[in-house]
């Protein structure tokens, strides 16, 4: 089968190495443009373009897909390499722009997509974010034959994953993504074989996975302790859950859930080694911080550093 893929981060990244390792014909790759990033700003390639320029792929960086959208020159020249590509599906992982109904239609056998929950819970930008968030117990990866609509599709693969306690987005990001790749190929198998048969979502059981905003990674002390706790897992690796401490903004990587009731929210105890505030209902017992500039640390090596008192929240 000659297949597109459209995918961007590192999650869209091992299922590319899982389908190229397969054997699948891959004659063209989109992604999103080079982007901005670390402390230099420089422009930085997706780990899919990355992956695919290593690999001798040819790649396609469309600002949109819209032909008749700001970006429609771009549209356009993405149109003619597709065509020319001609294929006979696309995979799409995390690439981050909406597919418009023809490129939904080009390949002969439509577009599959690789999603990060258990259809239809978590639809949209951020499924694993917010399912190790929401206290979820297990997740999954969908294959998913597109549509239209967001992550509305017809699934054709469902295979659930365990979500631990002390899971945080990036150790079950990892497990999901190499789940993703697996399951992927084994669609793209049975649909090749004509043995694979596609089945409706659940019309219950609808959520929302929205994207992570930079503004709720700051601690709120009058929650409960455990949702907390479970925020600062989930935003873990970005955008680092964080608080104010003595004029300068810590992140919180790691918390234990503490029984506890009387001081206010926000309350400090400093005992010993540890570090324990007051939450809206619990307590949280910090157990890895870092400062501006520094790195992730135990509580003690972070008070031994540098004892400070703290102002709130």
């Amino acid at each position: 089968m000659r297949i597109a893929f459209a995918g961007t981060p590192e999650f869209a990244g091992v299922a590319l190495q899982h389908l190229l390792a397969a054997g699948f014909e891959v004659p063209l790759v989109l992604t999103q443009p080079d982007r901005p990033a670390g402390r230099g700003m420089k422009l930085q390639a997706s780990p899919v373009k990355q992956l695919a320029l290593a690999r001798g792929l040819a790649v396609v960086q469309a600002r949109g897909l819209r032909l008749d959208g700001k970006y429609a020159g771009d549209a356009e020249a993405a149109r003619a390499a597709l065509v020319a590509a001609d294929l006979d599906a696309m995979v799409v992982a995390a690439y981050g722009l909406i597919l418009p109904r023809w490129v939904l239609e080009l390949p002969r056998r439509g577009c599959l997509n690789i999603h990060a929950s258990l259809l239809p819970r978590w639809r949209g930008a951020a499924p694993i974010h917010r399912a190790v968030e929401a206290g979820d117990e297990r997740t999954g990866i969908t294959i998913m034959q597109m549509d239209e609509g967001l992550d509305t599709g017809a699934m054709l693969r469902v295979e659930p994953e365990t979500i631990r306690p002390d899971d945080t987005t990036a150790t079950l990001h990892d497990r999901l993504a190499v789940l993703g790749g697996r399951l992927i190929v084994e669609a793209l198998e049975a649909v090749a074989r004509r043995g694979l048969q596609a089945h409706p979502q659940p019309a219950d059981g609808v959520s929302y996975a929205h994207k992570v905003d930079k503004a709720e990674a700051a601690i709120d002390w009058t929650r409960p302790a455990a949702q907390i706790e479970r925020r600062v897992r989930a935003f873990d690796p970005f955008p680092g859950a964080h608080f104010s401490f003595d004029g300068q903004t810590v992140k919180l990587w790691r918390a234990k859930v503490l029984p506890g009731a009387g001081d206010p929210p926000g309350a400090v105890r400093l005992t010993g080694d540890a570090l324990r505030i007051a939450c809206g209902d619990g307590v949280l017992d910090l157990l890895e911080l870092q400062r501006p500039g520094g790195r992730r640390v135990g509580v003690r090596e972070f008070l031994a550093a540098r004892p400070l008192r703290p102002q709130g929240h």
